[in-house]
């Protein structure tokens, strides 16, 4: 499983020319999902998510988790995050979960984040979505379960 994490000052996303997720100060997570992934691996990377430091305290210092601030979760599946590049110009996605195991996922981890989080926002799996953030910092982080 893979997370890019976006501390943003705003985010939203938009389906068929309609925003169906907005969000003020928090947090965008594009996630991925392989077929090995499960709901252990999922609960062991929303931890983590929620759990980083990456909001600025009194004294600029990133000290604050996402529980501390009141921050809000914008949750975008993207299963571009597990494309190979190795051969060719193409990008391939055998990596990438299947969608029905994928997308059971997705909602396990909107679900999870639901039960910690005040406001938690989403995306549309399988839908072809535009993504707008302001990016703060920039602070983007990568959270791969195999390095966890």
């Amino acid at each position: 499983m893979r997370f890019v994490i976006q501390r943003v000052a705003h985010a939203s996303v938009t389906v068929d020319k309609q925003c169906i997720g907005k969000i003020e100060k928090g947090l965008l997570v594009l996630i991925g999902v392989a077929d090995t992934d499960t709901k252990e691996i999922a609960d062991k990377m929303i931890k983590k998510l929620l759990g980083l430091r990456i909001f600025e305290d009194e004294q600029g210092k990133t000290n604050l988790d996402i529980h501390t601030v009141d921050g809000a979760l914008l949750l975008v599946s993207q299963f571009t995050l597990y494309a190979d590049c190795k051969r060719g110009n193409r990008p391939g996605f055998t990596r990438a979960g299947k969608p029905d195991m994928a997308e059971a996922m997705y909602q396990y981890i909107i679900e999870a984040c639901k039960e910690q989080i005040e406001v938690v926002e989403h995306g549309k799996f399988g839908a072809d979505m535009k993504v707008e953030l302001l990016n703060d910092g920039p602070f983007t982080i990568l959270l791969d379960s195999a390095e966890l």
